[in-house]
């Protein structure tokens, strides 16, 4: 298997794309397949560039063993489209902010969506933001993460995508 190269995307890098990089991240080392595999994380926003993901993430994140520490960086349309396989956005309006820069037919093709990715929750089309909201958003957003990304990990393997 060639590398792989997959980008997680949301609205400012500091919440969802941070946990999904992370939780990919430690599915595809434990799966042994770390070499066959670059995981990044951005958003489209650049108000957090820099700065690493927001404290309730990081902490509901390694309560489950995950290293979400990323420091934020922001999604640029040709660099981005021309370097990964995969980008993988987490709401309508991520989808709407990255196949704004779609350059043609290739980059499109390359925007998934993690909603098309979550069979054992499919009432969910999207990914919820959860800066707003209480612990009980950070849980949902990592239960809904880890369903997205063990089944997208499974499509890549497979080659259903």
């Amino acid at each position: 298997m060639d590398t792989k190269k997959i980008l997680f995307v949301c609205l400012g890098n500091i919440c969802r794309s941070p946990a999904a990089h992370a939780v990919m991240q430690k599915m595809v080392d434990e799966k042994g397949l770390s070499a066959q595999f670059e995981i990044d994380s951005a958003g489209l926003g650049n108000w957090h560039v820099g700065q690493l993901p927001d404290a309730r993430m990081r902490k509901h994140g390694a309560r489950r063993g995950y290293a979400v520490n990323h420091l934020a960086r922001q999604f640029h349309g040709a660099t981005d489209f021309a370097r990964f396989h995969y980008i993988v956005v987490m709401d309508a309006e991520n989808y709407r902010g990255v196949m704004a820069q779609v350059r043609d037919e290739a980059d499109g093709k390359k925007v998934l969506r993690m909603g098309d990715f979550l069979r054992d929750n499919a009432h969910y089309t999207v990914v919820p933001d959860p800066y707003y909201g209480g612990p009980e958003d950070f849980e949902l957003a990592l239960d809904l993460i880890e369903e997205g990304c063990r089944h997208l990990l499974e499509s890549i393997i497979y080659n259903k995508v």
